[in-house]
């Protein structure tokens, strides 16, 4: 028999969803279904592109502005820590008006600042614009999970946040083979300036996309009650007020699962094109070579990892995934040759990105109802926040390790890329691994049967209603709809 704390990761088996179902719902999707999860992945690929458009030309941006690695790194510690500003805007707007406005106008802005961001010449404008930039970028993560899980059926939210959520991955990727082509001939601004174009593309669909039906539903509720858009707004910060008195015990778990999360990822990825270059001697060319590979690991990892965790539940997946990651920390990092070291990548991304896969899904369902753009928005960009300082600290600690590698047959001291990133990921995934088991779930909420944060009763709604409430309202519902 399983040990207790075994078993107690996984859900009871009424909540599980069978493989029939799962069929019967991916048969029953709409095309509006379909479009807003696709609408909602893109933006989050439009994110990860523009993110890592800095981590892959590091090297170019030193080279640029005459700085160390350690100085560019800056950049990305300081978009990371205004994103939970962006997240708290942006969250509140979703939650508040509802999830397609908000989220076109923050695609817009992504996609003016991507464009500033290749057209400066000193460093100084280079962070402002970043740090500027983290803003926007924040808003993206929570407004996209909404969008694209709220409206699936409760059988497919489980693939839906792993295929969701390697839209990060997909974006990592896209930057990778930007940075291969159109970099390698034309400079690094090259590479941001297509980024904007993406965003605004991406702005574009989500501006044909209808908004979410849960929100046109609410909203005909309201309008019928003669509700002001006035009353609306006092009703949204007293709930609100109310959230926060219920849940605060609830947001500082979810702010600690994120900050684990975020240094995981960060730490993983930020700096590995980095390592591969400056301690493994791989040239620019190989090492994005190798990052995509380990992209194609996250792409699958989060997608398997999504659908299992529909069935053994959300945090034993995360365990299971995170476990992976400590088995594969060797080969990530100790290998010579080109083939070891991209095996090592595809596997560590793999964990990391699988267990990542179900973090969208697992929030939404932990998440007071009401708020599913705000707090799990803000839990996470607190947690990058967090986790901010994740490759300064890798690229500190290994100037200040220094080991040696042959380059051009002549021995030189190098960065120890290699023994800090291994230390770093072990600690965080043991943190993780704890954190995620004390931790709650929810496995099959239905959150699109609760009140939005603008109703009365909104900020005192459970994460998961009894299934009594739920099968009346979805039944009154069914006969509104059919009358």
């Amino acid at each position: 028999m399983a040990p207790k704390f075994l078993r107690e990761l996984i859900p009871r088996r009424e909540k599980r969803a069978a493989s029939g179902s799962v069929v019967v719902a991916f048969k029953d999707l709409s095309w509006v279904q379909w479009v807003q999860f696709w609408s909602g992945w893109l933006a989050w690929t439009c994110d990860a592109i523009d993110f890592f458009a800095v981590s892959l030309t590091v090297n170019l941006l030193a080279k640029q502005f005459n700085q160390s690695t350690t100085s560019i790194t800056t950049a990305i510690t300081l978009t990371l820590l205004f994103r939970p500003a962006g997240a708290i805007i942006f969250g509140i707007l979703s939650d508040r008006f509802g999830r397609k406005w908000p989220l076109v106008f923050n695609l817009l802005l992504c996609c003016v600042f991507e464009l500033a961001t290749g057209f400066v010449n000193t460093f100084p404008q280079f962070l402002g614009v970043r740090a500027i930039f983290g803003i926007a970028m924040g808003g993206i993560w929570g407004l996209s999970s909404a969008s694209a899980l709220e409206n699936l059926p409760v059988e497919l939210r489980g693939i839906g946040s792993g295929v969701l959520q390697e839209g990060y991955a997909v974006g990592y990727l896209l930057a990778a083979v930007i940075n291969l082509t159109l970099v390698a001939q034309h400079g690094w601004r090259v590479l941001f300036w297509t980024a904007s174009g993406i965003s605004f593309f991406a702005a574009v669909i989500r501006m044909v996309v209808p908004e979410s039906a849960f929100f046109l539903r609410a909203k005909e509720q309201e309008r019928e009650r003669g509700t002001n858009t006035s009353q609306k707004t006092k009703t949204f910060i007293k709930e609100t007020k109310a959230m926060l008195k219920r849940h605060w015990l609830l947001c500082i778990y979810a702010v600690l699962l994120m900050t684990g999360f975020n240094f995981l990822s960060h730490g993983s990825q930020d700096l590995y094109p980095t390592f591969l270059e400056d301690s493994k001697s791989f040239s620019t060319h190989d090492a994005t070579v190798a990052t995509i590979i380990g992209n194609c690991g996250a792409v699958a990892g989060g997608a398997i990892a999504g659908t299992v965790s529909q069935y053994i539940g959300r945090r034993l997946t995360i365990v299971i995934f995170i476990l992976l990651v400590g088995a594969f920390i060797p080969l990530w990092v100790l290998p010579t040759s080109f083939s070891a070291l991209s095996a090592g990548a595809f596997c560590i991304q793999v964990g990391v990105q699988g267990a990542w896969g179900v973090i969208p899904i697992q929030l939404a369902e932990m998440s007071p109802p009401a708020f599913r753009a705000t707090f799990p928005g803000v839990a996470y960009q607190i947690g990058n926040m967090i986790s901010a300082a994740s490759a300064q600290i890798e690229a500190t600690g290994a100037a200040n390790l220094k080991t040696t590698v042959i380059k051009n047959g002549v021995p030189t001291q190098e960065p120890n890329y290699a023994t800090v990133q291994a230390i770093f990921i072990g600690v965080v995934s043991a943190f993780v691994v704890i954190i995620t088991i004390i931790g709650p779930e929810n496995h099959g909420s239905h959150f699109e049967n609760h009140k939005t944060a603008f109703e009365e009763g909104g900020g005192r709604d459970d994460a998961v209603a009894d299934s009594a409430s739920q099968t009346s309202f979805r039944e009154g519902n069914s006969e509104k709809n059919s009358a």
